[in-house]
């Protein structure tokens, strides 16, 4: 893997959304889920009100924890943190289709949480979105 991309239109160009297979949903996490919960999340955040995790969602049905699952689409680009663009590009590409979208920013690429039942559809959007910038 190479270094991180700064330039907005190469991450755009370059992003290779992957999806992954499995879905994943936005949970608080109690004293009682905790160990469950914190065990099986891939991304937390504190906020006042409490401790927020993305969890799969089988480890959620598990836990009686209801909610709408999404799916995580992968920008396969090393994108730098400091790199300006490419969230706005997925964002807006997604928002004009209808389709909601949670982003979550990692050290070496951003994901984008989008409704799974418009999973293939998002992804479609943004191979498409990619593919114009190049």
């Amino acid at each position: 893997m190479g270094g991180p991309v700064r330039d907005g239109r190469a991450m755009i160009a370059t992003m290779t959304p992957r999806l992954d297979a499995r879905r994943w949903r936005f949970v608080l996490v109690q004293p009682d889920t905790a160990p469950q919960l914190l065990g099986a999340a891939i991304g937390t955040f504190r906020e006042d009100e409490g401790v927020a995790a993305i969890v799969p969602a089988d480890v959620a049905d598990e836990l009686g924890i209801e909610g709408p699952d999404f799916a995580r689409i992968t920008l396969m680009v090393h994108s730098d943190l400091e790199g300006v663009g490419l969230t706005a590009a997925v964002t807006t590409a997604l928002a004009d289709a209808g389709i909601a979208c949670n982003m979550v920013a990692a050290f070496h690429h951003d994901h984008a949480f989008v409704p799974a039942l418009r999973a293939e559809e998002a992804l479609e959007i943004l191979r498409t979105r990619a593919a114009s910038a190049a």
